[in-house]
């Protein structure tokens, strides 16, 4: 039996019997007295349980109106002391998916209880800061306001009215959308809704919000399939009604690291037997496939579809003639 499994079976015996003596608890738990000194000495100096020594009965018990409400008792949240570094190592992880800090101040709390509950004199979540390095790439910074309204609106299922600045036309619009769901991509947060003023369905980059206000107006409501249908088949964050298949060979050298890489759910690739891979990923906005494609030059060669090919080639010459300009 772990110190867990003791500390459930003694919160047990405490809440039956009212009263239980010393002895019974180390007949029941099978374990040293020091062994069990140290787990009631934990459970009340640790996890601030409410357990005295009744004169009296000569046994322990909770103290009266000390349980219910109180900081003791956290259903269910009993960790070992892996399972606890395991959750301070994934808030680090999370907290650099938190935009401009959302959700750090709801967290904060739990991670100092899980830190008290190691019992020890380091500081584990420093410890994990120190020792889990995270290089964000391209990471653009978002509102916290913005973001929290977000949240707020998409959660309570109710319209925003947003300003949105696009970058692609330089222009600042103003139109009432129905949120359905964020998304973090490639370090970046972005905004799938019903778009009223086109009536359809967009991706809206966040950082590019910039103003949003909660109308009480109800949000419509858009099923999964469908958002996974308009927005979810293309290649990266671009959407589209017509899907085409992109067919990239990549090198025996190059090979060994995109073989392990995920470009899309439902690529296709294929090792042949000459140390070449064949990659196939769907795509209906070609700008961010185009983008990937020339990270691997000189890597990669683009078998088809033609279009594809011919737009990277005039991506590559135009950098040529730039740098022969220069």
């Amino acid at each position: 039996m772990d110190r867990t499994e003791r500390f459930h079976l003694i919160d047990m015996m405490l809440s039956g019997a009212g009263v239980v003596t010393f002895q019974q608890m180390l007949d029941r738990l099978e374990v040293s007295r020091a062994t069990l000194k140290r787990d009631l000495e934990y459970l009340r100096n640790r996890l601030n349980a409410p357990i005295v020594w009744d004169r009296e009965t000569g046994g322990y018990r909770f103290e009266k109106n000390e349980r219910v409400g109180g900081q003791y008792e956290l259903p269910g949240l009993w960790f070992s002391a892996e399972e606890i570094h395991a959750l301070l190592t994934m808030q680090h992880l999370l907290a650099n998916l938190d935009a401009g800090g959302l959700l750090g101040p709801h967290i904060q709390p739990l991670m100092a209880r899980l830190t008290g509950l190691l019992g020890s004199g380091r500081h584990p979540a420093e410890e994990v800061r120190k020792r889990i390095k995270l290089i964000p790439l391209a990471a653009r910074q978002v509102s916290l306001d913005h973001f929290a309204a977000l949240g707020s609106a998409l959660l309570r299922r109710k319209r925003l009215l947003v300003s949105y600045y696009a970058k692609s036309s330089d222009e600042i619009s103003e139109r009432e959308v129905s949120p359905q769901r964020l998304v973090h991509y490639r370090e970046n947060w972005y905004l799938d809704a019903w778009c009223h003023l086109r009536e359809g369905l967009r991706s809206f980059a966040v950082d590019g919000i910039r103003r949003a206000e909660i109308l009480e107006t109800h949000a419509r409501d858009i099923p999964e399939k469908s958002l996974d249908a308009v927005l979810g088949t293309g290649y990266g964050i671009f959407s589209g009604s017509r899907v085409n298949w992109a067919r990239l060979r990549f090198t025996p050298e190059r090979s060994r690291w995109v073989a392990l890489e995920q470009w899309h759910p439902k690529q296709r690739g294929k090792l042949q037997k000459d140390g070449h891979y064949l990659l196939e990923v769907p795509y209906s906005d070609d700008r961010e496939l185009v983008m990937d494609i020339l990270r691997h030059v000189p890597e990669v060669e683009v078998l088809a579809p033609k279009p594809l090919r011919d737009k990277v080639a005039e991506k590559l010459r135009a950098g040529l003639d730039r740098l022969a300009r220069a």
